[in-house]
């Protein structure tokens, strides 16, 4: 049996009597102990309120639904005939722009069903910042943007429950993943300290809440991962636990890009953690053509010959085969670049002598690299930028290069500089982390060669686990002893805020090159612009 959050019991209780005229609470818990359920045990008003007519309707066989809320169990539900087959759970990762939520057996620990949705929030800002003033215009927004985040939630169980045909409503638990600001909207609470100082948030430590306080349709409980700082969210702590770094003899870094950049280094003797600015440039938020991993963008790029071929994205997610079209039953015409396809441009723009270490475009090296009126300066001035080759209209500007090496250079200055605090050279580390929707369809060699991946001989130590905020929801969710966990995660953890560092900026100049000012750590960049004559 799994040890989740939630118990199901099949009871068949003795009908009352005058030799036995225990209580209706009394008989359903006496039952709950006679199977061997100890532990200390509620009946909740509002089954109890119900609970005679339903036991008298089916002669006393009932299913009673159980869930812990970190203290004690309640009966939250009771229902006729045997039901423990059907016994569900939910997990979320509520990102800044996409909520995914996974359906769980909690019989058997196997996934029902998954489904995916934009943030609703999304309609308020789309960076989180514009969410943030929208709150603090008026504290009636804050519950606002609280109950569309519900409602977001909502209609992807209605949606889930038409799929599987189970009612996601009488579930009982919900595990939720996200980072603080995200915490503080769906409770409703104001974000604004996450961002301002002295930082003294609402909460790091929500807890366990009824579904019903958060305007979530579900009959029963929800856990939100707990924080370590106001940037460092439970989506870390969700990625510790489903990596499993702080139980390893080896030290990894594990490293997760968004518009912030979140960092642990360590093993089972240490963590040391940060966070700070890294842009929305990887995600695409500060290009100019720039757009999220969806049908029409492009997401792969290779120059041959001053040939710029691309491969888009198709409604599925799959990468078109050809360079210009995709297989004839789904086309779809580039709109954009999303962030894997950008990594992918500047490595091969960098490879083929397009751009310098700086990443400065070169217009004799391409004759793909023209002049056209900055969209953003006054009107007669140029900018250079690349034109794709197959996508007229498509271009990619110098300043969209230099946001995305300015990013680059922020992540991993943040894993040299903490490297440095606890003594530690590259060489030290085991496995390098790359976390989240980007890390995983990100090219590793192009990454490599961008300077954001350290150049490891083995690249399996490189390593793109996914959507880890996920992983560790489902983790929580499958196995409550988790929660323990990541409260001792939290406490063994030094955290260090980077925009506290005052030589960060200075550490940045040597990251901003392409790949990195001292070469000598790339070694088969190298090696490879050596082949090609550069």
């Amino acid at each position: 049996m799994l040890n989740s959050w939630t118990k199901k019991y099949y009871l068949e209780m003795n009908k009352p009597s005058e030799e036995d005229n225990r209580t209706t609470k009394e008989r359903i818990l006496d039952e709950l102990k006679a199977q061997g359920h100890e532990e200390p045990t509620k009946l909740d008003h509002k089954v109890l309120q119900e609970a005679y007519g339903l036991c008298e309707e089916y002669e006393w066989s009932v299913t009673a639904s159980l869930v812990y809320d970190g203290m004690i169990w309640h009966v939250n539900r009771l229902e006729a005939g045997d039901t423990t087959d059907a016994h569900y759970g939910i997990a979320v990762d509520n990102g800044s722009t996409t909520i995914v939520m996974e359906v769980y057996d909690l019989n058997t620990g196997v996934r029902v069903a998954k489904k995916t949705a934009f943030n609703p929030q999304i309609k308020y800002g789309e960076d989180i910042l514009s969410r943030i003033f929208f709150t603090r215009e008026d504290p009636a927004n804050r519950m606002k943007l609280q109950k569309e985040t519900a409602e977001g939630y909502n209609r992807l169980m209605n949606e889930l429950t038409r799929e599987t045909g189970i009612d996601l409503t009488s579930c009982g638990f919900m595990v939720i993943s996200a980072n603080t600001c995200m915490v503080h909207f769906l409770l409703g609470y104001d974000a604004f300290q996450v961002f301002s100082s002295p930082y003294a948030v609402q909460t790091l430590n929500p807890d366990v809440i009824p579904a019903s306080e958060l305007n979530i349709h579900m009959n029963g409980y929800i856990y939100i991962y707990p924080s370590k700082a106001n940037y460092l969210g439970g989506d870390i702590i969700s990625g510790m636990i489903a990596t499993d770094i702080p139980n390893k003899e080896s030290i990894s870094v594990f490293l997760d890009i968004g518009t912030n950049g979140e960092l642990v280094i360590g093993n089972r003797d240490f963590l040391i953690c940060g966070a700070g600015a890294a842009g929305p440039a990887l995600e695409g938020g500060s290009v100019k053509t720039g757009m999220r991993a969806d049908r029409g963008a492009v997401d792969t790029v290779v120059i041959e010959n001053d040939e710029v071929k691309i491969h888009v994205l198709t409604g599925q997610g799959n990468v078109k085969p050809d360079a210009r079209y995709g297989e004839p039953e789904d086309v779809a015409e580039p709109k954009g670049i999303c962030g894997s396809g950008i990594v992918d441009l500047l490595a091969q723009l960098f490879l083929n002598g397009i751009i310098d270490i700086r990443g400065q475009l070169n217009p004799d090296k391409s004759r793909h690299v023209v002049k056209v009126p900055h969209p953003e300066y006054e009107e007669g001035s140029n900018e250079e930028v690349l034109a794709f080759e197959y996508a007229p209209g498509l271009l990619f500007y110098q300043f969209d290069i230099d946001e995305i090496v300015k990013t680059k250079a922020a992540a991993m200055t943040m894993v040299e500089y903490m490297m440095g605090l606890v003594g530690l050279e590259l060489t030290d580390i085991g496995d390098f982390y790359i976390s989240g929707a980007f890390g995983t369809h990100l090219n590793k060699e192009s990454a490599v060669v961008l300077g954001m991946y350290p150049d490891f001989a083995d690249r399996r130590r490189i390593r793109q686990p996914g959507n880890t905020s996920l992983d560790g929801a489902v983790a929580m969710l499958l196995d409550r002893s988790n929660a323990d966990k990541a409260g001792a995660i939290i406490d063994m953890m030094e955290y260090v805020q980077f925009g506290a560092v005052a030589e960060f900026l200075h550490l940045m100049v040597a990251a901003s090159a392409i790949p990195h000012t001292d070469l000598s750590r790339y070694p088969s960049v190298v090696e490879e612009l050596k082949k090609r004559g550069k």
